[in-house]
């Protein structure tokens, strides 16, 4: 079934007014898979204010952004107006720095991550 015309304009209208969008199961202070809440922990590190589309509450958006971005899973992101991607592509971006520039946001130096293993782990 085709997006109708009035899904298609609800959606561009909705990342022509956010600079970042991220369409997602859930809300951000209860997310209902995995994925949409690591794609929230990440913008939430980076992003002191972005708009979040809760899917599940919309079987229509639901279905219709996975035809407006051509991209089958859920969570997706969008930063002005573009399909960025969803969470694998989201923790990468993030991890390379590249995600804080696309965004604006200060790009710090990597941190080394720290080790859950003591020297005496047996």
């Amino acid at each position: 079934m085709a997006m109708s015309e009035a899904l298609r304009k609800q959606i561009t209208d909705l990342l022509a007014s956010n600079r970042a969008v991220l369409f997602m199961k859930g809300t951000p202070r209860a997310p209902q898979c995995g994925f949409s809440a690591q794609g929230v922990q990440i913008l939430d590190e980076l992003l002191p204010g972005y708009e979040t589309v809760d899917v599940l509450r919309s079987p229509e958006i639901r279905d219709g952004i996975k035809e407006f971005s051509q991209w089958p899973t859920i969570p997706q992101l969008y930063v002005g107006g573009e399909f960025i991607g969803g969470c694998d592509i989201i923790r990468e971006m993030n991890a390379s720095g590249e995600l804080q520039k696309l965004i604006g946001a200060e790009v710090s130096e990597p941190a080394t991550p720290a080790s859950n293993c003591s020297a005496k782990a047996s």
